[in-house]
């Protein structure tokens, strides 16, 4: 019988084998929803809901869910966390702090509120329900610090960087740049790029290691180190501190 979660934590690490030692692949933000697939030893095998991704988690980190709950929060948008950092108070009147991408299932817009399991969450102050711009939304990251495997704003890798700013304009891409390269549409020329374009690297076998955001005035936005602004252009990424090519453009492309 397949058993089912949810993150009521910031974060909680993904793990390629279930030990606290082990590489972290991906992270789970809060409000996330998640299969259980297998459980061994204080580990958990889950299956990501948002993005199919897999991996094993700390069992202690898990919220259970019931089937009719899980199909209830997924079955509804949900309202993802638009700001690089938020507060919610649960009913214990305790604070935590939500990084942007974090979900909030059933949110009620009206008392800015929302409720997983029994446990009562509010959101205080304003809410902000503007459609969200993906140069401004992406600028909120700069400075991060690269982190493999992370998908916050106090560490994050590239892939996870674009992921996050997907979600959080209302797109779904897969975890890793080599799944998100198979999306959308072909640009051929630099010319023709528009914000929110997704430029590919490859390395000199030809994989997919790198991927960035377009923004406007020929530059990228993208995680190399830190989350950073460089300039673009036919051959590749030019990194306007080292004054160097860092990156070998391999393609361009439009999801949006």
């Amino acid at each position: 019988m397949v058993k089912h979660g949810i993150s009521e934590l910031s974060i909680i690490s993904v793990r390629k084998e279930p030990n606290h030692q082990s590489e972290m692949t991906s992270q789970i933000l809060f409000g996330e929803t998640f299969q259980i697939i297998e459980e061994a030893h204080k580990w958990s095998y889950v299956k990501i809901t948002f993005d199919s991704y897999e991996g094993w988690i700390d069992s202690n980190s898990i919220t259970k869910l019931s089937e009719d709950s899980f199909n209830h929060i997924n079955s509804n948008p949900g309202t993802v966390i638009q700001n690089l950092s938020n507060i919610i108070i649960n009913d214990k009147n305790e604070q935590m702090i939500l990084p942007m991408g974090s979900s909030l299932p059933n949110f009620n817009k009206v008392n800015q509120s929302f409720i997983i399991n029994k446990n009562q969450y509010q959101l205080p102050g304003k809410y902000n329900d503007d459609k969200p711009d993906i140069e401004n939304i992406s600028k909120q990251f700069l400075n991060s610090p690269y982190l493999w495997g992370g998908k916050n704003p106090f560490g994050i890798d590239c892939s996870g960087f674009v992921q996050v700013i997907f979600k959080v304009i209302g797109i779904k891409l897969p975890r890793d740049a080599n799944q998100q390269v198979n999306l959308g549409s072909t640009v051929n020329f630099i010319s023709d790029v528009k914000p929110g374009d997704l430029a590919f690297f490859d390395d000199d076998e030809g994989n997919i290691i790198h991927v960035g955001i377009i923004l406007n005035n020929n530059e990228i936005s993208h995680a190399y180190g830190k989350v950073r602004i460089d300039k673009l252009d036919q051959q590749g990424i030019y990194n306007l501190d080292l004054k160097k090519y860092t990156h070998e453009l391999r393609i361009i492309r439009r999801i949006k």
